[in-house]
């Protein structure tokens, strides 16, 4: 394989065209094998997935298809894992060896379905594992896969609860990827954002809105006045960064003036030393509020998530194979400005989660009605099954090739040291 240099802030640079065959191209031949065999079952798995959309940790029905799926793959299955819906798939192949991690998501989003692909997702994992066994079985390879089935993506920070329970440290390397819009037959190895999530709590006192509203202290008037100075905020932040919210409360009426209200806010940003500065300026929009009503306040950070790390060595090695076999590479489009929790796994551990584009009409990216419809469509489950080779092909140089993984830790160990982590 030729040396490709790539580091994560290198966001728009494109290495040339390779040439050359990619690591044991014998390998990727039972890869691809695998996977185009699988294809029609993963194709009815996903769109079963798709049909039946389930919100952050009430994934059970997802949990029971997957877990019956690779069990019948010849996997060693655990279900209710650490967690209520989260799994665990594993295959071990002689004495010894690397463990080579791959994730499958489940969750969807409120009213919308799997309008983040993770029907695409959960396919992904799957796919990748058993074509990873399936190479080890062909060539005798020791080693272990572990596949791991995690909940709770969608602002549930699942993966941080996996790791916190243990189910990531056998691990040597973890592997995952994600559909996005993009140019066509696109592979993105571009990071994503840290995120804070926050909760909001204001309370006033109730009065007459008519006869008396002087006695009363309003915490709606609080979540307005919070909502419209964060808008404010907005224009004195950098481009790169996001803040966004919504409110609500309970026992809300016209005539009264409401005591109580919560707001949910998202404030990310492209590190998390970024985003922790801009937090306290998001605080002191929260505070002022409350003061202004005569209102208290608590404001409580319910997670942190890390920007995603995408391991040096191992998006090389995925870009010279999809170079070479599926298409081209980008480091623009996938989740760039999105968050995941994946992030606080790569920066725990080696990992890599590349985007993949898949076909979307205008204004109907991740997150919306429409992408929950190009998730389930023919080409989407092509492009997915085409990473999935690709990140197969990623995890088996993992296995076989001693003096790559150590490169592999090699690179975490040294963007620890740039972070000062």
């Amino acid at each position: 394989m030729a040396d490709i240099v790539w580091r994560p802030g290198d966001q728009k640079t494109k290495p040339p065209p390779l040439e050359g065959d990619v690591y044991r191209p014998d390998i990727l031949e039972v890869i691809e094998k695998t996977i185009d065999e699988l294809s029609p079952a993963l194709r009815a798995l996903s769109q079963d997935i798709l049909e039946h959309p389930e919100l952050k940790f009430e994934e059970k029905y997802a949990h029971d298809v997957y877990t019956t799926f690779v069990e019948k793959q010849g996997f060693v299955v655990q279900r209710n894992y650490l967690l209520e819906t989260a799994w665990v798939a594993t295959y071990l192949h002689g004495q010894g060896g690397p463990v080579l991690g791959v994730n499958s998501e489940m969750d969807a989003l409120p009213g919308i379905g799997h309008a983040c692909g993770h029907n695409l997702i959960g396919i992904a994992g799957v796919t990748i594992a058993c074509a990873a066994k399936a190479a080890m079985e062909k060539f005798g390879i020791n080693g272990k896969v572990i596949l791991l089935g995690t909940p709770g993506e969608e602002g549930g920070f699942g993966k941080v609860d996996l790791w916190d329970k243990g189910a990531y440290k056998e691990m040597d390397v973890c592997l995952m990827c994600h559909p996005a819009p993009g140019p066509p037959y696109s592979v993105s190895l571009s990071g994503c954002l840290a995120m804070i999530r926050l909760r909001v709590d204001y309370t006033g006192h109730t009065a007459h809105a008519g006869l008396s509203p002087w006695e009363g202290q309003n915490a709606l008037d609080a979540a307005v006045l919070a909502y419209n100075s964060i808008g404010l905020l907005r224009q004195q932040t950098r481009p790169t960064h996001r803040v966004h919210g919504i409110f609500e409360g309970e026992d809300w009426a016209p005539n009264i003036i409401p005591d109580k209200s919560t707001m949910h806010w998202f404030v990310r940003a492209p590190t998390t030393k970024e985003v922790l500065g801009t937090l306290e300026r998001v605080k002191a929009c929260f505070e002022a509020a409350a003061t202004a009503t005569g209102c208290t306040v608590r404001i409580t950070v319910e997670a942190i998530g890390n920007e995603l790390v995408q391991n040096p060595v191992l998006g090389a090695e995925l870009a010279d194979v999809v170079y070479k076999k599926y298409g081209t590479i980008d480091y623009e489009w996938g989740i760039s400005s999105a968050s995941t929790d994946f992030g606080n796994v790569t920066y725990l551990m080696p990992g890599l989660h590349p985007g993949f584009s898949i076909p979307t009409v205008p204004a109907g990216g991740n997150h919306t009605a429409a992408f929950t419809e190009a998730a389930g469509t023919d080409k989407s489950h092509e492009v997915c099954l085409n990473v999935s080779k690709a990140l197969a092909a990623v995890g088996m140089r993992v296995l076989t090739d001693e003096a790559f993984l150590t490169k592999v830790k090699v690179a975490f160990e040294e963007g620890k040291r740039e972070r000062g982590d």
